[in-house]
């Protein structure tokens, strides 16, 4: 459906405000997606993101600033987060040899049991949610890109 539909106006300042609305709106619905089918594991966005980034780096740890570094929310409350991660036992955090300041966060079997079923869960929303051929996507994949540069 066309952002002007969804909505319900034609008025749009330029085409760049036009396709930043269109933007915000179309990243709003994919969340709100993906919050649905993280619901059931009793995770946020958030939290799966960092359970993400964490699996990503297995079997090394990673500290709280490199985690941080790899968000896709990057005003995240990281250690907030990685507070009610280990609260449901989905994390550990270990205090590093090398420097004692710097805690090292890793996955627990429980996490990755979690990740799994939640990865599966949410694995079709791409495919669901955006319904743009792999060309499509490619393209759409620079031209936000570029609008970031």
């Amino acid at each position: 459906m066309k952002i002007e539909d969804e909505l319900k106006t034609k008025k749009f300042r330029s085409e760049q405000h036009k396709a930043a609305l269109n933007m915000m709106f179309s990243a709003y619905q994919l969340q709100t997606s993906f919050a649905q089918g993280l619901k059931p594991f009793k995770l946020t966005a958030e939290q799966y993101n960092v359970m993400r980034i964490l699996k990503g780096s297995n079997p090394k740890p990673l500290c709280v600033k490199e985690i941080a570094s790899r968000l896709i929310e990057r005003s995240s409350n990281v250690p907030r987060i990685l507070d009610r991660l280990q609260d449901k036992g989905l994390i550990s955090r270990t205090r590093s040899e090398s420097d004692g300041r710097e805690t090292l966060i890793e996955l627990t079997v429980e996490g990755v049991k979690i990740l799994h079923e939640a990865n599966l869960s949410v694995e079709g929303l791409d495919t669901s949610q955006v319904k743009l051929t792999d060309n499509e996507a490619r393209l759409l994949n620079e031209l936000l890109d570029k609008s970031r540069g």
